[in-house]
């Protein structure tokens, strides 16, 4: 088992007890979302209902219930939208990304299972095949361990995890066995945000909800002298009652209101959020329909959809004033080949450049999230790292810049760049000096034009083009082996 420096025993008794009243445990906060009350209160004080409730009381003055049957649209108006809603809103709050899972915990008095939210910042956490990971953390020991994070990120491959390397709670050990420390905890942790902002409430903008609202803002000016006018005739050119002048006025007045708009607005959004229900889509408010009609593009990319779990090189652009004599083919041969463990950049490394010239291998420095870099030294051929340009070259460089122009197409770039110590040193890699610049690129589905096409037919859209993958800026050509200098 690989052991980092920083593995310890786990934490003392005070330890706990000290980050426990500093507020660094694993409680989640309970999410705010939208209480019933809100839900009635939005869904009953509307303006068709304030203007239909109006009508329904003068009509009630009267004595007379049956001409109040309108007020029915009051109640479906109302029900419709607070029904969905309430069952949105009980789906949302059951929302846990982190079940019930029960940890266990190292510390100085013993290691045992332990609730999630007993869980403390900086405590030691043991995974084991199949055990979830309940916070944010650094793995401090690891042994072939390989996590599962499709849930967090689409990516169905599980990830090899080294010491150093960080961990998302919400994830799952596929295989090996390892521990980690907790460094976000509780409303911090990644799986809590993801929760938080999922069951968060947006208010949906609706063209449809506020045209109606203008016509019916626009009705209510009219409803006021409209109404006494009515009353005026009734009385004093009819010459009838009270009462029936005001029954006259309301059922005068009633069809002037587009009750029918509104209810069949409501239907209609409601018979969508049933179809879409039967697609596990949960909808929050029902104007959500219309501003999914709404949507003209939609552009999607999941692993095993598009894309295939896997990169490739489309581009190395080798640097200015490098100076080396070896060749960039040897090199990211020879660093591809001393990887025991290869990431998915160095896995497509290995598939381009697949003759690699037997060097010797003198040290390794493996690939860790927290340096962004790995490298080999190789016995007569000098030290090599292959990295992100962020962190191994000044941000005022020509290199950075180029690559940063490269990357903002939405491609993935490595500096490959000699270093002048040891990848083992201390110091390590030392001042380098940058060779070339690695571009890769997600592999694209050979049947990935027909996939938008048949969800375009499924969902009742028309997709417009295909983009062949190598179509794109920085990838003008489907070779890997292709070399461009500035």
């Amino acid at each position: 088992m690989t052991r980092s420096a920083s593995a310890t025993a786990g934490l003392t008794d005070a330890e706990v007890a000290q980050r426990v009243a500093e507020g660094k445990s694993n409680d989640i906060p309970e999410r705010v979302t939208r209480t019933v009350g809100q839900i009635v209160r939005a869904n009953v004080f509307t303006r068709i209902n304030a203007i239909l409730g109006v009508l329904l009381l003068i009509v009630l003055a009267t004595g007379s219930l049956i001409n109040g049957m309108f007020g029915l649209l009051i109640i479906a108006n109302s029900v419709i939208g607070m029904v969905q809603e309430i069952r949105a809103k009980q789906t949302l709050d059951k929302l846990a990304i982190i079940g019930q899972a029960k940890p266990l915990v190292r510390r100085q008095s013993g290691t045992r299972t332990r609730s999630t939210n007993e869980v403390v910042l900086d405590d030691i956490i043991e995974l084991g095949p199949g055990d979830q990971v309940v916070v944010d953390g650094e793995v401090v020991e690891e042994e072939n361990l390989e996590i599962d994070e499709s849930l967090l990120t689409g990516e169905a491959d599980p990830i090899a995890k080294d010491a150093g390397d960080t961990v998302m709670s919400g994830s799952f050990v596929v295989s090996g066995a390892g521990a980690y420390r907790a460094t976000k905890v509780g409303s911090e942790a990644y799986a809590a945000k993801l929760a938080a902002e999922a069951s968060k409430f947006t208010l949906v903008k609706s063209e449809l909800r506020n045209g109606i609202n203008r016509i019916l803002q626009f009705i209510t000016y009219l409803l006021v002298p409209a109404g006494l006018l009515t009353i005026y005739t009734q009385l004093f050119t009819t010459h009838v009652g009270w009462r029936e002048s005001v029954l006259r006025m309301v059922g005068a007045l009633v069809p002037m209101v587009p009750e029918g708009l509104v209810l069949m607005t409501s239907i209609a959004f409601a018979v969508g959020v049933v179809r879409l229900g039967q697609r596990q889509c949960l909808v929050q408010e029902l104007p959500a329909i219309e501003g999914l009609a709404r949507v003209d593009v939609v552009c999607a990319d999941k692993t095993g959809t598009l894309t295939e779990s896997g990169m490739r090189v489309c581009e190395v652009e080798e640097l200015d004033g490098a100076g080396r004599q070896e060749s960039v083919a040897d090199v990211l041969a020879a660093l591809a080949a001393a990887d025991a463990r290869p990431n998915a950049s160095m896995q497509a490394i290995a598939e381009a450049f697949h003759s690699p010239p037997g060097w010797v291998v003198a040290a390794n420095a493996p690939f860790k999230s927290a340096t962004k870099w790995s490298g080999v030294s190789f016995r007569d051929h000098g030290n090599w790292v292959i990295g992100a340009p962020d962190v191994l070259l000044d941000p005022a460089s020509v290199a950075a810049r180029q690559a940063e122009r490269i990357g903002a197409q939405g491609l993935r770039v490595l500096l490959l760049a000699a270093g002048s110590v040891a990848v083992d040193h201390a110091q390590a890699p030392g001042q380098v000096t940058p060779v070339a610049l690695v571009v890769l690129e997600q592999k694209v589905r050979p049947d990935a034009p027909r996939r938008p096409h048949g969800a375009a037919w499924q969902t009742g859209c028309s997709a417009t083009r295909s983009v062949p993958p190598h179509a794109r800026p920085g990838c003008p050509s489907p070779s890997p082996h292709r070399y461009q200098r500035p």
